[in-house]
């Protein structure tokens, strides 16, 4: 163990004139010193307990090194110290001093909550790294990391603050670490924390951490760029005196209290700009702008005017961020002008209260809150409805990969601005349908979304709203959630609705299915009625559930539903436990049941009616129709597939897997229409697809898939079908039009044995 560690003020010029030592130095970088400069906004009791924080991280790290070699120590101090730029308050501060001690040094949320409260020690625990669980895949343990972080922001979103701020020192000291590091840390700082910082707002924070990334992933290109850009600062000082000069006199004259600011571009700007428009950087001509900074609002446009009448505007170079804010709540006037010598110069306009939000975001909440409490509604609001919606995504999305596709969509948002019909704006993502916009609005209308409207003229609900659209959203509570949607939507919470309510339908329906099959296996084994899960039967259901390994009995009528369990087992245990219990099955049903057969209706069949949905799937190798003598095979997990009896996939399958079949029959009124395949072999002709195609709507059969073979020498040729029937009847009708069409030679039903 290394020796205590003294205490120091920063190191500065010895008396004797002398360099400080490096010794000296970590000392002084290591001292609370450091950090109490930057603390001034603290009442003294939070001040002392920062201090206690301090003093208990310092000797929880104490021994350990950084790769510079500097104590460790130095890099919570760092920390915090970013986080007291933010104003964040002492838990906070509290929180990055210790962010480290649960992770590296053996300290438990317990030691911390009996030291600092439960408050911190909730956000140092949700700065906590997933060191100790193993993940299966690389991509599975970021996609589980950055799941726990963004849960952490949306319960308080200090921890993501603090973790920006981690990164961002982190970064800033990359050198010291192994090179072979670089591209991976560089890499997800790029793809994840750049994002989420540009989300909450943290501009300055944004830039830095691209400009650091930038650097250790291509630092050839940044050393060149680097170097581009300071010749171009030296050779372009005269024009920014210049345009200096002309700006202080302008508003002079017109008594305008304003403050000028120069802005310009970053490295990693630059360099996408030149990359993504295939340009050199002799054509970036928006390198060096200005901020105008005013008091108030109506100075904003005061300030603008003021600017268009000193240099000339550049067409299309003028947008409005302050009456439509960007989607993290940044505001400013922006405009391109045309200055001295011809040269382009980019300004942008906003007041102090702006400039704070587009530089620290949603840090600004605790910046500026005291000064003025609604100078930052707005986007504290917009901050606000992300991170919830990333709460909800959550709570129905169990799988990290998933969480992960659900979120990334919405860090990188290119949004478009819409209007409800009574005016309100909401930014959606570049893509976003009605049917995002819908569920934007809130599920409940999503969910009985029927159709839709923009710019008052009805549009399908795939169209992709724009800017300015007003859109209205026509709602029925017949509607429901449509499983093509999740083809067009491009928002999280649209996807996570729509599967969400599909997977509640899927096994809603399984259960049904479920305990229908589990009645016809109990009707086998000479049960009438199944027992109920009270009274006497209750202890029968208690050892049934503890044999399945099912928690509920509609968990294992789902499962039955979903072929995880085979009915007639099940039925063949309670039927056990029923005579354990002293109950015998009904001798005149048993006999009935097993050599009753031919008969018109079997009472242990399952009915099939169409209107089984997601629960029931047709097998697309044969297609049965009502009238089609079928079977139904109950796969693992997916439920119960129809097919033909005389269908070669199920007569494969019930070689395989015989007791996986079970008894299946079409109900006397089916509910729906049943899809086909058949093949309609014709002379190849002028007009023959349109004759076959009469034919088929004379019978009243839909068309949904129509495929065509090649014609052969002897021009003739097959044309495959799938059509819509009510049943062999009306299949029967179909095929005596066909036969009826002087250019058709033969008519069949389409089998694939596949």
């Amino acid at each position: 163990m290394s020796a205590p560690r003294k205490s120091a003020n920063p190191a500065t010029l010895q008396p004797d004139g002398q360099e400080p030592s490096p010794a000296e130095v970590n000392a002084a970088a290591a001292s609370f010193a450091a950090l109490t400069g930057k603390l001034g906004y603290l009442n003294a009791t939070d001040l002392g307990n920062v201090r206690l924080a301090y003093r208990f991280a310092d000797q929880a790290h104490l021994g350990q090194l950084r790769n510079s070699g500097e104590p460790y120590i130095t890099h919570p101090i760092a920390v915090a110290s970013q986080c007291a730029e933010w104003k964040l308050d002492a838990q906070a501060l509290m929180a990055a001093l210790l962010h480290d001690a649960i992770e590296d040094c053996g300290i438990t949320k317990t030691d911390l909550i009996e030291r600092f409260g439960a408050p911190v020690a909730e956000l140092v625990d949700g700065l906590t790294k997933l060191e100790k669980l193993q993940f299966n895949t690389r991509e599975e343990n970021q996609a589980e990391s950055f799941r726990k972080m963004l849960l952490a922001m949306a319960r308080d979103v200090r921890v993501i603050l603090i973790k920006l701020a981690d990164r961002t020192h982190n970064m800033r000291t990359l050198s010291d670490a192994p090179r072979a590091k670089w591209k991976r840390i560089s890499s997800e700082t790029l793809d994840v924390y750049a994002p989420i910082a540009y989300r909450l707002g943290l501009n300055q924070t944004y830039r830095e951490l691209q400009d650091l990334s930038f650097k250790y992933l291509r630092p050839w290109r940044y050393s060149i760029l680097s170097k581009a850009v300071a010749k171009a600062r030296s050779r372009r000082r005269d024009l920014i005196q210049k345009v200096q000069t002309d700006l202080e006199a302008a508003y002079a004259h017109h008594s305008l209290g304003v403050r000028i600011a120069g802005r310009e571009k970053t490295l990693y700007s630059i360099y996408k700009k030149m990359d993504e428009k295939n340009l050199s950087f002799a054509q970036v001509t928006d390198i060096y702008g200005f901020r105008i900074i005013v008091r108030n609002l109506i100075d904003c446009y005061t300030a603008l005017g003021v600017l268009h009448q000193l240099y000339k505007p550049v067409p299309g170079k003028f947008k409005d961020h302050i009456a439509i804010s960007k989607i993290n709540g940044y505001q400013s006037l922006h405009t391109t002008l045309v200055g001295p010598s011809g040269v382009n110069v980019e300004f942008q306009v906003r007041t102090e209260a702006m400039h704070l939000v587009a530089e620290t975001g949603i840090a600004s909440h605790w910046l500026y809150k005291e000064e003025s409490p609604n100078a930052v509604g707005q986007h504290d609001r917009m901050g606000s409805q992300w991170l919830q919606s990333l709460l909800e995504i959550q709570d129905e999305t169990r799988d990290a990969a998933e969480f992960w596709d659900h979120v990334k969509v919405d860090l990188f948002p290119d949004a478009v601005y819409v209007f409800t019909p009574k005016s309100q704006i909401m930014a959606m993502p570049r893509g976003a349908t009605v049917v995002d916009f819908a569920y934007a609005i809130h599920s409940n209308v999503g969910d009985h979304t029927q159709a839709a409207k923009v710019n008052n003229e009805q549009v399908p609900l795939r169209t992709e709203v724009k800017n300015g659209d007003v859109v209205e959203i026509i709602t029925s509570p017949e509607s429901s959630p449509n499983p093509a949607w999740l083809g067009f939507v491009r928002t999280a919470r649209a996807r996570s609705k729509i599967r969400q309510y599909l997977k509640t339908l899927e096994l809603t329906e399984s259960e049904h299915l479920g305990e229908k099959m589990l009645r016809q296996a109990l009707r086998s084994e000479g049960i009438e009625n199944m027992p109920d899960q009270t009274g006497l039967h209750a202890a029968v259901w208690d050892k049934l559930l503890r044999f399945s390994g099912n928690r509920t009995r509609p968990e294992l009528m789902t499962d039955i539903g979903l072929g995880k369990r085979i009915a007639s087992i099940v039925a063949k245990r309670m039927m056990a436990l029923l005579a354990d219990a002293g109950e015998k099955p009904d001798a005149l049903l048993l006999t009935r049941e097993r050599f009753v057969a031919g008969e018109n209706v079997s009472q242990s069949s399952v009915s099939i009616d169409g209107s089984e949905n997601t629960s029931v799937q047709f097998g697309k190798c044969c297609r049965p129709v009502p009238g089609d003598p079928i079977v139904g095979y109950l796969g693992r997990g997916e439920g119960l597939t129809i097919h033909t009896s005389d269908c070669q996939v199920a007569n494969k399958l019930q070689y395989k897997d015989t007791e996986r079949f079970i008894d299946v029959e079409w109900s006397d009124e089916p509910v729906r229409s049943f899809e086909t395949g058949i093949v309609v072999t014709v002379l190849n002709g002028k007009g023959v697809l349109a004759q076959v195609a009469s034919a088929l709507a004379v019978a009243e059969a839909d068309i949904t898939q129509i495929d065509m073979t090649d014609a052969s020498p002897h021009g003739v040729m097959d044309l495959r079908f799938v059509i819509s029937v009510r049943d062999l009847g009306q299949l029967e009708a179909v095929f005596k039009n066909l036969r009826r069409t002087a250019s058709v030679l033969r008519v069949q039903r389409s089998k694939d044995a596949s």
